[in-house]
């Protein structure tokens, strides 16, 4: 495995495309239980490397119940986004993740990683790329209906401090979803 992240160190497909360059964040051990599947680093992640390293990643870790060190040790949690590296920034945020990514490199890395037993997947665009047609119209339902897609799946929408209005809309996901959440992390490491 440690090859192969080597190789995902040094990834230039779509250098042409970055406006700051490749710099692809990924984490992962042949130990790993978790996956965690969001969409690209942020400009914070993209200097300092160290993934979910922003105000997203402290709403992602209490989401997970889990502190800062459970989170990034490896042989918990693989972090594996949609595009390895920042793509820029759109009229409202950020960038799409680059597609080249996800059919370039998840499979090679989750083929190392024969003890997953959850995929947290994180905004639409792992949502629809992983759970394909099963994933409902919008991401509101396929979150809603999360129990639809496990044991393996488990959707979540994004956690950027912008997702606030879709929380305060949707009580919904604090009060039922999280504890699920929470609970299936705690059992893969009491």
């Amino acid at each position: 495995m440690q090859d192969l992240l080597e190789k995902i160190k040094l990834c230039s497909i779509c250098k042409d495309h970055l406006p700051h360059g490749p710099k692809p964040v990924v984490s992962a051990h042949p130990s790993a239980k978790i996956v965690i599947i969001g969409q690209a680093p942020g400009t914070k992640v993209h200097v300092s490397g160290i993934p979910w390293d922003d105000a997203s990643g402290k709403q992602l870790r209490k989401w997970l119940g889990v502190t800062d060190e459970e989170f990034y040790d490896e042989t918990k949690f693989a972090i594996v986004p949609m595009g390895f590296c920042y793509p820029g920034k759109g009229k409202s945020g950020d960038l799409p993740p680059r597609p080249e990514c996800a059919p370039q490199w998840h499979q090679k890395l989750l083929d190392f990683m024969p003890n997953i037993e959850l995929v947290i997947l994180i905004g639409m665009y792992s949502q629809k790329y992983y759970l394909k047609r099963k994933a409902k119209k919008t991401l509101t339902e396929t979150v809603a209906n999360y129990q639809d897609y496990l044991p393996i799946y488990f959707p979540l929408p994004h956690p950027s401090p912008r997702n606030r209005f879709w929380l305060a809309r949707n009580p919904w996901f604090e009060k039922e979803v999280l504890p699920e959440l929470k609970q299936k992390v705690k059992f893969l490491f009491p």
